[in-house]
């Protein structure tokens, strides 16, 4: 079976030193993926590498099979993503917003575009605005843009960012039924430890730009009484705090 992701040795240093370097992962299809690590740890830096917002000074991402470096159109084929923030027509509304989007995608029709609001609990904002909106329904909205053409790998950089209790617990909801119903595979980033130990079924820890480790949260959560203790051990034992 192909891997959704395959990272080589993805490399991204800017002038300040920071960035990610030597990155290498495979991710699993079905599987939900979380990202973590402090800020500024090179989080961003790879998601955008692996969306192909960002050029590597070396290295490769295989999306199913397909390289970002030398087949970017089929590698991004089956991708959907929100990285930084979720962007929106401020003037249209939710439903206008989606139709756009799905002006990329031949097989979106207005039921589908219904169905990813009702997916993201948008449907009854429909014909509203989205300036109108609070960051909330903003990052929802975003969602809702990123899962229209059905892609089997979505990325998400602070997916839970500027959300309050509800909109999380609706997030991950959301999250754990496309996996389950339609084996969307995530890759999330994150530094809301919690939330990634309730979601993600492996974590990757990155700290000062390298992965430090990869480990279902299953066997983590054996092992420690929390994501959170055993993060901490991470950064403790790569003896840099």
């Amino acid at each position: 079976m192909t891997k959704a992701i395959e990272i080589t040795d993805l490399t991204k240093v800017y002038k300040n030193g920071r960035g990610i370097s030597d990155l290498n992962l495979e991710v699993d299809q079905g599987d939900i993926f979380g990202f973590l690590g402090p800020n500024g740890a090179g989080k961003t830096t790879a998601m955008k590498m692996m969306a192909g917002l960002m050029k590597p000074d070396r290295g490769d991402v295989k999306i199913f099979g397909a390289s970002i470096v030398e087949d970017y159109v089929n590698a991004m084929k089956h991708v959907g993503c929100i990285i930084e923030t979720a962007e929106s027509y401020p003037y249209l509304t939710a439903n206008e917003n989606l139709k756009l989007f799905a002006r990329f995608y031949p097989q979106v029709d207005q039921q589908r575009i219904d169905e990813c609001l009702e997916i993201t609990g948008m449907l009854k904002y429909k014909n509203e605005k989205s300036r109108k909106f609070s960051l909330g329904m903003k990052q929802r909205l975003g969602v809702a843009a990123a899962i229209l053409s059905r892609p089997k790998l979505l990325i998400l950089d602070e997916p839970l960012n500027g959300l309050d209790v509800e909109g999380m617990l609706d997030m991950r909801r959301m999250i754990k039924r496309l996996a389950e119903e339609e084996g969307t595979t995530f890759f999330i980033s994150s530094h809301l430890i919690h939330d990634v130990e309730l979601t993600c079924t492996r974590i990757g820890v990155v700290y000062g730009g390298k992965l430090v480790n990869v480990e279902y949260t299953h066997n983590i959560l054996s092992n420690y009484s929390s994501l959170e203790n055993y993060f901490v051990s991470e950064v403790d034992r790569n003896g840099r705090v």
